[in-house]
């Protein structure tokens, strides 16, 4: 029977993974709180939420409101199912081989290595061994996506990666808390300086040229210093709806661990 796999949080890495593991024939539903505020919603299934389905290289994902039908879900679904479920109680439904934490929270909010027969972290703050059976590092550099089985992933750097020679400048973000609002849209091409959005009276500008890669959807409540879209240098518009080299190599290293715990589970 196909492996039944839950997965926490339907943002850009998680859903990088989640889109690797369907194609490889693994049968994926995964969790989300009720606004999500992932930046690049063309590459995140928790898009799904807001517009009921999105498709991700050639992968649907459809958001499901009903918790019964983790219930039925056993390896014939066509498409990825996204539910509105922070405290991830469908797993009592689902009751899945394997949980994968993509939510790359910097912490152990949740997980036990008991929830399931094999579990999973994205990041820095998890254990591997203790909280969880392993831990894929998701910072970019030589062990970008290196496979822990023991210990910590590298601390939070507070760095975004480096893209083209800018790092800190090509990120959107409020100095205070209040309302998100924007008429721009992802794979709109901007110049240095120009504003891209507001929170209340705050005009977000760009500080560089190049394509809004990742926005927040108009209307959310954002908090001070909070993420709220990315500038890609590079300017290729279709980089905007594809998945980043860096959550293929995270995605590769879960579904290696995946498929090497497959093997060795048969082979008792």
């Amino acid at each position: 029977m196909t492996k039944k796999i839950l997965i926490k949080g339907a943002g850009e890495q998680a859903s990088a993974v989640a889109h690797r593991l369907f194609q490889c024939g693994y049968q994926v539903v995964m969790t989300e709180i009720d606004k999500p505020t992932a930046v690049r919603r063309r590459v995140s299934f928790s898009t799904a939420i807001y517009e009921k389905e999105i498709e991700i290289e050639g992968v649907a994902g459809r958001f499901w409101v009903d918790e019964s039908m983790g219930r039925r879900v056993e390896g014939k679904e066509k498409q990825i199912l996204v539910f509105v479920d922070p405290a991830c109680q469908i797993k009592n439904i689902y009751k899945p081989d394997i949980i994968i934490d993509g939510r790359i929270l910097k912490k152990n909010l949740d997980n036990k290595i008991t929830d399931a027969e094999l579990t999973i972290a994205l990041g820095p703050g998890i254990d591997a061994g203790k909280d969880v059976h392993y831990v894929v590092e998701t910072n970019r550099g030589h062990d970008l996506g290196r496979i822990i089985s023991k210990g910590f992933a590298a601390s939070d750097t507070k760095v975004p990666g480096n893209i083209a020679g800018f790092t800190t400048e090509r990120v959107l973000r409020s100095s205070q808390k209040g309302l998100f609002q924007t008429d721009r849209n992802i794979g709109d091409k901007i110049e240095k300086g120009e504003i891209v959005a507001r929170v209340n009276d705050q005009e977000i500008k760009t500080e560089i040229s190049g394509v809004i890669r990742g926005l927040l959807p108009t209307g959310l409540e954002v908090e001070a210093n909070q993420k709220l879209g990315d500038i890609d240098p590079r300017g290729n518009v279709s980089y905007c709806n594809t998945i980043s080299d860096k959550a293929r190599c995270i995605s590769g290293s879960v579904l290696e661990i995946v498929m090497k715990t497959d093997v060795l589970s048969s082979s008792v």
